[in-house]
């Protein structure tokens, strides 16, 4: 009995170690819920928070901890995009490019093929000033792959951009796009850029981020968006994990070199204490935080309903090239 107190005091303490490592969110006050969200910092130092629903729902704060306060929405009525969906949308990546931001919101209901990734732009993020332009990528039942989820980045050159996307199904896609000032247009070089091949493929909402030289492709890995915290197991639930390369199209890999297309992928954030499910992420470079990842997640104390969902944070410390939250 000696020895099975001392083994389970050992397992319980490397339990506790590997909780520990993750930190809790940081602080956000007002109005905190969101899902997929995106984040953007205006240049007079305004917070813009993004979130899935309401046609895609404005938030401001004049610091990133809040209070948050909602503005409005990116899209009026319902998206231009004439598929079942278009007047709820779901997850923006929304980005500055040339003098202009530009949200990409994905088009779909769920469970569906029948999805679409179309984009408004705008000068200044306020609801009331974006303008639907319509779609960029498209899928249906015939697709390898499901047209939400989308980000954009630009490449190695200034006028070299990226857009990827996907959910479950072939997973994270990738494909060149042109950008000629309110106009996005595909331009070829499509390709699979992540896949999880195990299970039902539970991978989406990938996100790259450039730092130096190093492209850095986040992604929302396991169990969405219907949760039994008694019975999931907790290392299947959605949690954030990276793989990086030295080009915006890959191949990527993760810490251990294992591909981002057969299963990769390093864990950055994951469950711990009332911290549950943290996913639909993305990163921006604050400077009054530096490098910030954001996402969202559930609360154990509130409550695991979809409309639970609260926005979180935490800086980005980077050990050995590799992302850590802090």
């Amino acid at each position: 009995m000696m020895l099975f107190g001392a083994l389970l005091s050992v397992l319980l303490t490397s339990l506790h170690s590997v909780r520990a490592q993750y930190p809790a969110p940081g602080a956000c006050s007002g109005d905190c819920f969101t899902h997929d969200p995106a984040v953007v910092k205006r240049a007079d130092g305004k917070y813009f928070r993004f979130s899935t629903l309401d046609l895609i729902g404005i938030w401001t704060a004049d610091n990133l901890a809040g209070p948050w306060t909602r503005s409005g929405s990116v899209i009026q009525g319902a998206s231009i995009i004439n598929i079942p969906g278009n007047d709820v949308l779901w997850a923006p990546d929304v980005v500055y490019m040339r003098g202009m931001y530009y949200c990409f919101y994905s088009v779909s209901v769920s469970s569906s093929q029948t999805s679409a990734i179309g984009y408004a732009v705008s000068t200044t993020m306020e609801s009331g000033s974006w303008s639907d332009q319509g779609a960029v990528v498209t899928s249906t039942s015939s697709s390898p792959y499901n047209a939400i989820d989308s980000n954009v980045v630009n490449g190695t050159a200034e006028d070299e951009f990226y857009i990827q996307w996907g959910s479950y199904w072939n997973n994270i896609y990738q494909a060149r796009v042109a950008i000629d000032g309110e106009y996005v247009f595909r331009s070829g070089n499509e390709h699979q850029i992540a896949y999880e091949p195990s299970g039902n493929h539970q991978e989406e909402g990938a996100f790259i981020w450039k730092r130096d030289t190093t492209w850095y492709l986040f992604l929302s890995k396991g169990i969405c968006c219907t949760y039994d915290p008694a019975t999931d197991p907790i290392d299947q639930v959605y949690h954030i994990a990276v793989c990086k390369s030295d080009s915006p199209a890959g191949p990527f890999v993760d810490k251990d070199g294992v591909a981002c297309t057969d299963g990769g992928g390093t864990t950055v954030l994951a469950s711990q204490g009332n911290t549950y499910a943290p996913g639909g992420q993305g990163v921006f470079t604050d400077d009054a935080y530096g490098d910030v990842l954001y996402y969202h997640y559930l609360d154990l104390t509130v409550g695991v309903d979809y409309n639970d969902s609260k926005f979180g944070w935490n800086v980005i410390t980077w050990v050995d090239g590799w992302p850590t939250v802090s």
